[in-house]
């Protein structure tokens, strides 16, 4: 999920269909990172936005990325 998040904002829905995770257990996981404020949440209209919180995260997050997630 944060490799996701660490290439830009996404909605709920799109994280689910990238990610292939149910929404009541994605739900549940943006929850615990909300929580821990690892990701900020922008609601427009009816959908909810998520985003890395930190400047400094999302500089770990890019070498993370770079290094264990899958590509395209």
């Amino acid at each position: 999920m944060l490799c996701q998040l660490s290439q830009g904002e996404m909605c709920v829905s799109e994280l689910e269909e990238v990610l292939g995770i149910r929404q009541p257990t994605l739900s549940q996981q943006l929850g615990v990172l909300r929580n821990e404020g690892v990701i900020v949440p922008r609601r427009e209209g009816k959908k909810i936005f998520y985003s890395v919180a930190s400047p400094d995260l999302l500089e770990i997050l890019a070498v993370l990325y770079r290094l264990y997630c899958p590509k395209e």
